[in-house]
């Protein structure tokens, strides 16, 4: 028998190689993660006392690039350091992947559980009232994700096109930052006008009108579609009634009218955005701001337009940010609150606070990651970061299909732009705990991302 020389049989190995790797495979899962009675909400300011509906973990895992990747939108309000960094490690375990590699996106309801592990033990160690998450029910909700991504990798599908649509949001989002008719300028347009008239008459101000849709298909058959749009997603809180919201009720619909779709929404980078110009806070505006919600998706479903998957990349830049050192925010100031006899809201923002400032101090970067499917882009932005940074990504790449999720590494807070700090942005009183200066750092960071340099 003749022998094939070495190099065609090497030649022939790579091109099985290409092949393969050409070929495209996503699992999706879906996994209740509604908290029990009693726990902590929005950081601990109350507790939950019903469900008024339940709280969902949806993702993808995508196949085909250097190694899996992992893309899930959660109905929580924020997870924070240790907490997000456990779901990364646990889902990245799961998938096969690296933990930068597993995005990780809260939804952002109030009516729904921060989490932060280390937070939450600092107050067990010092036996406060105060009570962020619980630690057991936190490792409970990760494992059963963990487990519904299991089960959804043996029964991965084929992707052969990319789906790309959009439709503007009719009413729902607006700037917290108005103009009052004196020309004095206003932070205080919150998720609900309720009696403000000022707030509620005032332009919707800077905002990103759109939803925007990324689906998968096999052929014509659609398997997921991740929806995005930039808000708030809060029409009444305060409660104890767990819920996901509006967006709840809008993905939920959606998930009727496409059964074998998976529906996955998420926020966009909204933390200066609310509902407050077209939310009265009435129970029954709830199902207003839901219908408005579902009907853009719909919109954006039919504007789809599909065309044949390619690539799917990732990249990554590691944001280094500096803990915020005004009045209030020194270790010195947190450690005062950590006390006794404190108020529970306060033990727990200190709590926060100074976990956070700890992971700075380790070193640890913050991950922005982008997946890069060629004519679109899927990024996702730490914590509340403001609106303003969704709108100058999609400057960046205005040949393409940008789409941003925001909540991710929850640990910041608020990341405002420099301008909100010179104008003061009363939002920023306790929910910021990065110093000024991160607005350089993050679009770089941004860029790095979505620049594909050759």
């Amino acid at each position: 028998m003749k022998l094939l020389p070495e190099s065609f049989v090497c030649a022939v190995f790579a091109c099985a190689s290409i092949l393969v790797s050409a070929e495209f495979k996503i699992a999706t899962f879906s996994a209740d993660v509604t908290v029990p009675i009693g726990h902590g909400m929005m950081g601990g300011l109350w507790k939950s006392k019903s469900v008024a509906d339940p709280l969902f973990a949806k993702g993808v895992v995508l196949i085909g690039g250097e190694k899996p990747v992992v893309f899930v939108s959660v109905d929580w309000c924020e997870l924070r350091n240790a907490s997000f960094d456990r779901w990364r490690e646990e889902l990245a375990l799961v998938a096969g992947t690296s933990r930068e590699r597993v995005l990780v996106s809260a939804i952002h309801q109030h009516e729904a559980p921060v989490t932060d592990l280390d937070a939450q033990q600092i107050l067990n160690r010092r036996n406060l009232a105060g009570s962020i998450c619980d630690l057991a029910f936190h490792e409970k909700a990760v494992r059963r994700v963990a487990s519904s991504l299991r089960i959804a990798m043996d029964k991965k599908q084929r992707i052969t096109h990319l789906g790309l649509g959009q439709a503007k949001v009719e009413k729902i989002a607006s700037n917290r930052r108005y103009v009052l008719p004196d020309g004095k300028i206003s932070f205080g347009r919150g998720s609900s006008s309720g009696r403000n008239v000022l707030a509620a008459k005032a332009p919707e101000g800077t905002i990103d009108p759109w939803l925007k849709t990324i689906s998968f298909w096999d052929g014509d058959r659609p398997i997921a579609a991740l929806s995005g749009y930039a808000t708030h997603p809060m029409s009444y809180y305060r409660t104890g009634e767990v819920s996901a919201d509006f967006p709840g009720i809008a993905r939920n619909r959606r998930q009727k009218e496409t059964p074998d779709c998976l529906q996955i929404y998420f926020s966009g980078a909204s933390g200066n955005v609310t509902a407050g110009k077209y939310n009265s806070g009435k129970r029954q505006n709830r199902a207003v701001l839901a219908n408005r919600l579902h009907a853009a998706m719909a919109l954006a479903w039919k504007n789809t337009r599909r065309q044949a998957l390619k690539q799917i990349e990732f990249r990554n830049a590691e944001l280094f940010l500096k803990p915020r050192d005004h009045p209030g925010f020194t270790e010195a100031d947190f450690e005062k609150k950590l006390t006794k006899g404190v108020d529970h809201w306060h033990q727990c923002l200190a709590a926060m606070g100074l976990s956070w400032r700890r992971r700075c101090e380790s070193g640890q970067p913050v991950d922005v990651p982008a997946i890069d499917f060629g004519p679109a882009q899927l990024l996702l932005l730490p914590g509340e970061s403001y609106v303003e940074y969704q709108l100058a990504a999609q400057k960046m790449r205005t040949d393409s299909f940008v789409l941003v999720a925001g909540y991710g590494e929850g640990g910041t807070g608020y990341v405002p732009t420099e301008k909100h700090w010179e104008e003061k942005d009363g939002n920023l009183g306790d929910w910021c705990w990065v110093h000024p200066g991160a607005e350089k750092p993050l679009l770089e960071a941004i860029e790095k991302v979505l620049v594909k340099t050759p």
